[in-house]
């Protein structure tokens, strides 16, 4: 998702959004522990989706954009 993506959805779907990135990344790290995963980038990905995620909620609870 793009940032402007982000920043057109409300309060809640953040937050699920987040919710489904950080049950991704453990999935992820489940998969990489038992030598399943093929892409390690994948975990960076979320991770900077997260990150994206967690970033424009706090600008929404700062009213900075």
């Amino acid at each position: 998702m793009k940032s402007e993506e982000i920043r057109i959805l409300s309060g809640p779907e953040i937050t699920k959004k987040i919710d489904e990135a950080d049950r991704e990344l453990v999935d992820l790290s489940i998969r990489v522990a038992s030598r399943q995963l093929v892409d390690h980038r994948q975990i960076a990905k979320v991770r900077r989706r997260m990150a994206q995620l967690k970033t424009i909620q706090r600008e929404k609870e700062l009213g900075i954009r």
